[in-house]
């Protein structure tokens, strides 16, 4: 439900990249809450969460909920992406650019197949999605983006080297977006969360995952709900003096 800091979503429609499951999925039930016509995107795999997500839903939300499957390291399927929902639902007034992996490998021991892979999902992916919907968000003189960041991209991280790379990179790309689209009310903000319980994080090594909370002031794993609130704030109308910003959610693990 939406609160007095906040504006209704109704009318509003959103891409959310790799939505079915984890903070995608709770950034999607965030925005569908506040009456945005939401469509999540993921490979052939994801269509399945896709579904049980869908009937997790209120069916008034349900009925606003679609998924497209679409490979966001390969441009076609990103203007695809945007066309199909151009045509489905007439705009795009968010896109939020959460898709990621993970291969992790120190240096030595990182292959080249898996510093592309990474760089191409979680950099690329941003830029191809940005590109597909930048024009038509100018035109309308409307558009939120946010990209998910992550705090490894601000502090580094042993044995994340693609990783810390291409979430650093999004920040670059952030603040480039944000000052193309400023003159046309086109925000673009970063999100820089934590380590938080996803199935990202629980595939981490238990003993990893007792570090990282050790290490954290506040003694724990963010909720993916908590990411999605400061992403909902990002893409309100009312925050559209706020671009270029990296926002930090991660329990104090980085300051």
């Amino acid at each position: 439900m939406t609160d007095s800091t906040t504006a209704s979503l109704s009318g509003r429609v959103a891409i959310v990249t790799g939505g079915a499951r984890g903070i995608g999925a709770a950034i999607a039930r965030s925005l569908l809450s506040d009456g945005a016509t939401v469509a999540i995107t993921g490979l052939a795999d994801d269509r399945e969460r896709a579904a049980t997500l869908t009937k997790s839903l209120p069916a008034d939300a349900a009925g606003r909920l679609s998924f497209i499957q679409s490979d966001v390291g390969e441009y076609a399927d990103c203007e695809r992406t945007a066309a199909e929902v151009l045509a489905a639902r007439g705009s795009i007034d968010i896109l939020v650019n959460n898709a990621g992996i993970t291969q992790d490998k120190t240096i030595r021991k990182m292959s080249t197949d898996q510093w592309h892979a990474v760089i191409r999902v979680n950099l690329t992916g941003p830029f191809f999605m940005t590109k597909a919907v930048f024009g038509q968000m100018l035109e309308q003189k409307r558009g939120r983006i946010v990209n998910m960041s992550s705090v490894v991209g601000l502090a580094g991280n042993f044995g994340q080297a693609n990783y810390a790379a291409s979430k650093a990179g999004l920040l670059g790309l952030t603040k480039t977006t944000a000052l193309e689209g400023a003159a046309s009310n086109v925000t673009a903000n970063a999100v820089a969360p934590g380590f938080v319980g996803t199935d990202m994080v629980a595939a981490m090594p238990p003993a990893a995952v007792e570090a990282a909370i050790k290490s954290t002031p506040v003694k724990r794993l963010a909720e993916p709900d908590e990411i999605a609130r400061v992403v909902r704030f990002l893409v309100d109308d009312r925050s559209g003096y706020l671009t270029g910003a990296v926002v930090s959610v991660n329990g104090g693990w980085y300051m």
